[in-house]
């Protein structure tokens, strides 16, 4: 039998849906299972676990700041008791500590996962290898904790509970002489951040200038969307990095994916190919885009994706 420990990660004093798509999996396998949040508590963080149905959480409230040397020292402290099955997010700071935290907790270790699924005692898990042109089996082996992280949007998502939740305090461990944060910048959108976004419109070369991402903008608000970019475009500074979706930025899944001017290099598609449906507006019909898209608009994205705000607005 399975006792899982999930580490639900934060962001501006939030639980990410990701995490809860973590628990979630936990309930509906019968596996039994606790949660662990390096944030100090708040009503937000509170009515989001009871609502998720996470009965039991470890709050280790100070350590906000994050730093991958205490948090893992405190989160492979916190494995050994009794917890054979450790699960996170496949996100920057997900990746960044697990590493760390299997190899203090002798755990066998995977990330970027998109399928996790219990059969009797084995657990099956598939990843993608090769910017996603094939996937694989993974097998976890060893005595210790099998540690595996998951893509967001590839676990049903978290169905509305009402339970009451335990928070215990547990103190912060180690130290970081050799590691220490000095600064940490968050973004100031207000938008869902792209690897937790249900729908994402993105812009390539093909939207010619930086202005002209006011159009996705536009229409991205009308669909509760968040705007992403192709690498060419963030590296010629029309958009910070940040929103950057691809091999080199980041990976996203979710039920809509619309790609305007975006001609659909390899390093693209490999952050991308996950999405459920997939538009692409393109003016050129040999586009590689079209090959991975659900559906296709051979068009000018200046002509196309005005009239399609337009039309959304009348219908949302």
């Amino acid at each position: 039998m399975y006792k899982a420990l999930v580490f639900l990660e934060t962001a501006k004093g939030k639980v990410k849906k990701s995490s809860f798509e973590l628990t979630e999996w936990c309930i509906a396998n019968g596996v039994e299972f606790e949660g662990v949040i390096f944030e100090s508590n708040n009503d937000e963080i509170t009515n989001q676990c009871k609502s998720a149905g996470v009965k039991q959480v470890t709050l280790v409230s100070d350590g906000t700041d994050y730093n991958s040397v205490t948090w893992s020292k405190t989160f492979s402290n916190l494995i050994s008791n009794g917890f054979n099955l450790v699960l996170g997010s496949s996100s920057v700071r997900g990746t960044d500590f697990f590493a760390r935290t299997s190899a203090l907790a002798n755990g066998a270790f995977v990330a970027d996962c998109t399928e996790l699924a219990l059969n009797g005692e084995k657990l099956e898990i598939r990843k993608p290898l090769y910017a996603g042109k094939c996937t694989c089996a993974v097998e976890l082996s060893g005595s210790g904790p099998k540690m595996i992280l998951m893509r967001a949007n590839q676990l049903p998502s978290s169905t509305e509970r009402s339970e009451s939740t335990n928070f215990v305090e547990h103190k912060l461990e180690g130290t970081s002489e050799n590691l220490k944060v000095k600064e940490t910048i968050l973004g100031d959108s207000q938008r869902t951040d792209l690897t937790e976004a249900n729908i994402v419109v993105s812009g390539g070369r093909g939207m010619k200038e930086a202005s002209n991402f006011k159009l996705l903008e536009d229409l991205a608000d009308t669909l509760g969307a968040t705007v992403g970019a192709s690498r060419a475009v963030t590296d010629d500074g029309w958009v910070p990095h940040s929103m950057q979706v691809g091999q080199t930025g980041k990976t996203v899944a979710p039920s809509l994916y619309i790609a305007c001017g975006i001609s659909g290099a390899v390093q693209h598609l490999a952050g991308m190919s996950g999405s459920k449906v997939i538009v692409a507006i393109n003016n050129d019909p040999d586009a590689p885009i079209f090959k991975k898209s659900t559906y296709g608009i051979v068009g000018d994205v200046f002509e196309v994706v005005p009239k399609l705000t337009e039309k959304l607005k009348s219908v949302l």
